[in-house]
C-alpha cells in the first residue's frame, strides 16, 4: 500500500536558476601550476600532524606559496595548519612540502607520541589522591 501524495492547490512555479555571476572562482588549472608536474616524482609520507619547521631562509627564486610555506615554518608547525593558513587543500601543501624537502629548505619531524602505557607513579598518586577526598 503506497501512502497518499499530497497535491498544493495552486502549485509554484520554480523560478529560473540564475546564471553565474562574474567574479572569483576558483579554478582548479591554478593548483596544477602550482605545484608543477608530478610526472615521475613521489611525494614524501607527510600526514596531517607532521611537523614542518624551516631549516634555510626562503630563497629569492622561489614562488609566492614555496615563500610563505618557508616563512610560516620558522615555528614548528602541522601540515594541517599550513593547509589552513595558505587557504590551500592538502594534497597541494605535501607537494609543495615534498619539493621544499629534497631541496633541503624545510625539515619533517613526526609528532610526539604520548606513551601508550601511563607511569604507574603517577597513577598510583592520582589514586592516592582520589582515596584522600
Amino acid at each position: 500500500m503506497t501512502p497518499p501524495q499530497r497535491r498544493r492547490r495552486h502549485p509554484k512555479e520554480q523560478p529560473p536558476p540564475e546564471p553565474l555571476k562574474p567574479g572569483p572562482r576558483k579554478e582548479p588549472e591554478r593548483l596544477y601550476v602550482l605545484t608543477g608536474s608530478e610526472e615521475g616524482r613521489e611525494r614524501a609520507a607527510l600526514d596531517l600532524v607532521t611537523l614542518i619547521v624551516a631549516r634555510a631562509d626562503p630563497p629569492p627564486s622561489s614562488t609566492p606559496e614555496r615563500a610563505a610555506l618557508i616563512r610560516l615554518c620558522a615555528a614548528p608547525l602541522s601540515v594541517a595548519e599550513l593547509s589552513a593558513y595558505l587557504n590551500l587543500p592538502f594534497s597541494v601543501v605535501t607537494v609543495l612540502l615534498t619539493e621544499l624537502l629534497t631541496a633541503g629548505l624545510v625539515q619533517a619531524r613526526a609528532p610526539i607520541v604520548r606513551q601508550a602505557i601511563a607511569d604507574r607513579s603517577l597513577l598510583e598518586a592520582v589514586m592516592h589522591g582520589l582515596q584522600k577526598l
